[in-house]
């Protein structure tokens, strides 16, 4: 039967909880193998958390290294948000996140407490930012895409917890599409990739608080889009709660301004690079995302609501 959405797969991968809808019952199966088979993948090449993961095996010397496929094309996604934000989204974060406290999986960070108390947390500095957190900068990266050499600033750690996951939306839409033939919806985590014809009247997509409430309904017509949260992942570290966007001009945390922000783009990697950069940003994210022409809805800490310029009226869900 095709026309109206099914669920073809609910499950949780890579540290998130992932839901695939198709518009063919009878290609949810197919739906289903293919976004878990890819997202097995994904982790095995690139886990921060997984010691047999090519990514933790890589060199850190700064000599060019031949990596995997599927590495190399995470790898050019994450130089690509890089480059799409001038920087404010950075893979090279992974050495400022550890020395936060963010060194293994998130579950198991919240079990041991207080990451302070369990010596996995620099003392902060006079501005409260880890003696050792420090952000290389992504120009430091030398990657060849062509030859799939990478070369790791020495003492580098990569990090892709900002661009993988929107990857991977847009690369497992496009392929339960291009196999199926269905209208598909992929969500990971709340970075949202389509494919294929649409439902009748659009996808229905909520936006929800880090409560689970779902605070509006907007319909997708082809667009991805993806929410950047500073209220989900969070620890505590030197008794202080810490969030897992760091701001790479100082290697903290980014202030807290928005409980979350949510980007309409034309690929969920897009829209999620726009949402962290707008996490970074802080005050200056609408001003960002208006100059960019990005629809976008901005949650304040406060409970206040900022719309930019072709975002859909709130509406109850």
């Amino acid at each position: 039967m095709r026309g109206l959405p099914v669920i073809a797969a609910e499950f949780r991968a890579i540290g998130t909880s992932c839901r695939v809808l198709v518009t063919d019952r009878a290609a949810a199966a197919r739906a289903a193998r293919i976004a878990q088979g890819a997202l097995g993948a994904l982790d095995q090449v690139a886990s921060r958390f997984r010691a047999d993961s090519e990514l933790v095996r890589l060199r850190k010397d700064g000599l060019p290294q031949r990596i995997s496929p599927l590495l190399s094309a995470v790898v050019a996604a994450g130089l690509r948000a890089a480059r799409l934000t001038d920087g404010l989204v950075d893979p090279t974060v992974g050495g400022a996140l550890i020395d936060w406290g963010y060194d293994r999986d998130l579950e198991e960070v919240r079990a041991l407490g207080d990451r302070s108390a369990a010596g996995s947390c620099s003392a902060p500095d006079a501005r409260g930012v880890p003696a050792r957190a420090s952000v290389p900068g992504w120009r430091s990266v030398r990657y060849d895409e062509t030859l799939r050499l990478l070369a790791v600033p020495p003492g580098c750690t990569l990090d892709f917890g900002a661009s993988a996951k929107a990857f991977a939306a847009d690369q497992i839409a496009a392929r339960i599409g291009a196999e199926t033939g269905a209208g598909t919806l992929v969500d990971l985590g709340g970075d949202i990739a389509t494919a294929g014809p649409t439902p009748p009247g659009g996808w229905r997509i909520g936006v929800q608080s880090a409560t689970g409430d779902v605070l509006q309904t907007v319909l997708g017509t082809g667009q991805a889009f993806a929410t950047s949260s500073t209220q989900l992942r969070t620890w505590s570290c030197a008794a202080v709660r810490r969030h897992h966007i760091i701001d790479p001009r100082s290697g903290a945390p980014a202030e807290v301004v928005w409980a979350q922000v949510t980007v309409a783009g034309s690929t969920a990697l897009e829209a999620n690079s726009a949402s962290t950069a707008a996490i970074v940003l802080g005050r200056e994210a609408p001003g960002w995302l208006v100059a960019r022409a990005l629809p976008a809805l901005l949650l304040g800490v406060d409970g206040a609501w900022r719309h930019t310029s072709g975002w859909a009226g709130r509406e109850a869900a």
